[in-house]
């Protein structure tokens, strides 16, 4: 057997290894998502907790007044929620926007703070952070600036996490509300459900695990308090936070019927660099946490840090080997016995790929449609090959961040 045999090997098993694992998330989360179905969301029982919804904001003013608006239209007792709006250091017309919204929702439920060059303008775990020491609520919640929750969506996550003592946080679900934009959201559209949320159901399912998304979730007062608030190093402030609160103890639930709709990238330059924010937020979190691995009270999430790392590394670096050694073996200039098995198991992967993600579909109202297979295809060949470069240049940015210790800054993401 050749050196590049060897490679070739090693690589498709790690492929197939991951590729296994996500099938095995997706089935247990389809199973996940039907149990749910039946069952009734908690209700709030006696009075309801007081909670303050946080929404962090950098140069909003294109979106920030219909997510206040669907923020106050919640279906939740209004004298027993705030709605803290950190205008981090914005130099567009969003202060200008959120002040006649105050005065036209007088009485102190919208709060409005506004920081300069001096105080804001650090990214989210800081704004977060400013927000929070001016927050009462026992309950936090936490929307990005461009969504528009269902008018449900707070009061499913309260009744979730009041019902169970052991969850320090609930996670919602969020759909794509300009998935009909362009291919490309439609594209995101498809990973936000498959990828994304039942993957989350899967991990909930099998381990009781989940990590919080940007948006859409609620958590403990108690518990930021404890852990002294957001790490103003993490770019992926929900993955940090979400390992900090796997340490303490508590579990992280996924509560699908919460839902909120937001804007996603519209253009493939947009989608690039949130993509690679992400990408390298999360090695941050992956680095951070490694050693934890090696710490037996944290056997809870080993499988977490053993994924984010199989992602971020094992599966990057083995896509990256076997394309260049099948692309060499076809131009002549190395040769392996077993590169008519890789393209057989790379066939048989689509196929998984596209049943899996089809299946995935169909748990969603209005998307299935039998077009969505195309789509799907459409999107292993283009949108699904493009991650390889973004998680290979956010692990560059990572790397050039760590050498010239750059400043953590905000990573404003075009609005339309």
């Amino acid at each position: 057997m050749t050196l590049a045999d060897i490679l070739m090997l090693i690589a498709v098993i790690c492929i197939w290894s991951l590729l296994l694992v996500n099938v095995v998330l997706i089935i247990a989360g389809y199973f996940f998502y039907l149990q749910n179905e039946r069952r009734a969301v908690p209700a709030i029982k006696g009075e309801a907790p007081f909670v303050s919804i946080m929404v962090p904001a950098h140069n909003e003013g294109i979106v920030i007044v219909e997510t206040v608006k669907a923020l106050l239209a919640l279906d939740y007792p209004h004298d027993r929620y705030e709605i803290i709006v950190i205008n981090d250091n914005s130099s567009d017309n969003s202060s200008e926007l959120l002040g006649k919204l105050q005065q036209k929702h007088a009485g102190g439920q919208l709060i409005v703070i506004n920081t300069d060059a001096v105080t804001g303008g650090k990214g989210k775990s800081n704004a977060l952070n400013i927000g929070f020491a001016q927050s009462k609520g026992e309950l936090i919640a936490i929307y990005d600036a461009d969504n528009t929750p269902e008018k449900t969506a707070l009061r499913y996550l309260v009744g979730e996490i009041m019902h169970d003592n052991k969850l320090g946080a609930v996670i919602g679900k969020f759909r794509t509300r300009n998935r009909n934009a362009s291919l490309l959201t439609r594209f995101i559209n498809i990973e936000t459900l498959s990828f994304q949320w039942m993957a989350q159901a899967g991990r909930w399912k099998l381990f009781k695990l989940c990590t919080i998304p940007g948006t859409n979730f609620i958590m403990r007062r108690s518990i930021v308090e404890q852990i002294g608030g957001w790490d103003v190093k993490a770019i992926a402030e929900d993955t940090e936070i979400s390992f900090r609160i796997y340490m303490m103890g508590y579990r992280i639930k996924f509560q699908p019927k919460s839902v909120t709709w937001e804007q996603e990238p519209q253009t493939l330059k947009v989608w690039f660099k949130q993509r690679t924010r992400w990408a390298k937020g999360n090695i941050y979190v992956i680095v951070k946490n490694m050693p934890l691995l090696f710490n037996r009270s944290a056997k809870n999430i080993h499988f977490d840090i053993l994924y984010f790392i199989s992602i971020y590394f094992l599966l990057l670096t083995s896509l990256i080997t076997s394309d260049i050694l099948l692309i060499l073996h076809a131009l002549g200039y190395v040769h392996t016995t077993i590169a008519g098995y890789s393209l057989f198991l790379w066939v048989l992967a689509i196929i998984l790929f596209i049943t899996g993600t089809f299946i995935t579909l169909i748990t969603e109202k209005g998307e299935m449609r039998l077009s969505n297979v195309w789509i799907i295809m459409l999107m292993y060949i283009t949108y699904c090959q493009l991650w390889m470069v973004v998680a290979a240049y956010g692990l560059y940015n990572y790397m050039k961040d760590l050498i010239f210790k750059r400043e953590i800054k905000w990573y404003k993401t075009e609005r339309y």
